[in-house]
């Protein structure tokens, strides 16, 4: 596959995957997903690439989650089984990706990190699961993820309100495991990359793969085909369509609680 919205690098056993739509502040849409999936399939498989780092175009988002213009205007289109961006579900990959948050992280693009192992995060950064604001819920893993890394009332506040929270504070919650300046995002990030390569990689595949099998066994697989069903009955309510439209029309949603 030719990949048109994102970009790859090898460099050594890191593969640098960046996410190449800063037109739209890296906004995922559906050709996108399948790219991205088509993409960790290859780093999956690749027996040369032991970590991955992902970031994001430009200096001024990660990536803003999903691209609910393109919604708007195409209608709901299907994404890949391993979920969004190709990470969200994707359960028995092995080896680490890091996520190095560039810039905002919003909605899918927060979840789109928490699906990463290890989240540095540049002293710009903002996270958020606002899906609430726009008629949806935090159904790409959101809702599992965060309730596990920083418990489940800080969870819920951010989850329910869609509030936004900025670097320093993502780090004291527990989203992330690190801030960094900036400038310095990207060269912490590929040192830590390099720090992984210089461990046994089979020792790193055995340890991710006891970790998957805790999530399975935690039920984390149940619960994210829940999430799909849950939202399939949020797409058939008046607010969702009203949230997408809102939005793209740049304008206060109408909500009628139904």
């Amino acid at each position: 596959m030719t990949y048109e919205f994102i970009t790859t690098e090898q460099r050594g056993n890191v593969l640098l995957v960046t996410m190449n739509r800063p037109e739209v502040y890296n906004a995922v849409h559906a050709p996108m997903h399948h790219e991205m999936a088509d993409c960790w399939d290859k780093f999956a498989a690749a027996e040369d690439q032991w970590v991955a780092v992902l970031t994001g175009a430009g200096d001024k988002a990660f990536t803003a989650g999903n691209d609910l213009k393109f919604t708007a205007k195409h209608g709901p289109q299907p994404i890949p089984e391993t979920g969004f961006a190709g990470l969200a579900m994707r359960y028995d990959l092995e080896k680490p990706v890091i996520a190095a948050v560039n810039g905002f992280a919003m909605g899918g693009g927060f979840e789109t990190a928490l699906s990463c192992d290890i989240i540095l995060a540049s002293d710009r950064a903002k996270f958020a699961l606002p899906e609430v604001k726009v008629g949806f819920f935090a159904a790409a893993s959101g809702v599992q993820r965060l309730s596990r890394y920083i418990g489940r009332l800080a969870a819920q506040e951010m989850m329910i309100t869609g509030r936004t929270v900025d670097a320093d504070e993502a780090l004291k919650l527990g989203c992330v495991n690190e801030v960094v300046p900036h400038d310095d995002l990207m060269t912490r990030a590929m040192a830590l990359a390099d720090d992984i390569c210089s461990v046994s990689p089979s020792s790193v595949k055995a340890t991710k793969r006891v970790l998957n099998r805790m999530a399975q066994i935690e039920g984390f697989g149940e619960s994210m085909e829940h999430s799909r069903e849950v939202l399939k009955d949020l797409a058939q309510t008046e607010d969702f369509k009203e949230g997408v439209q809102a939005f793209a029309e740049k304008r206060k949603p109408n909500w009628v609680n139904r």
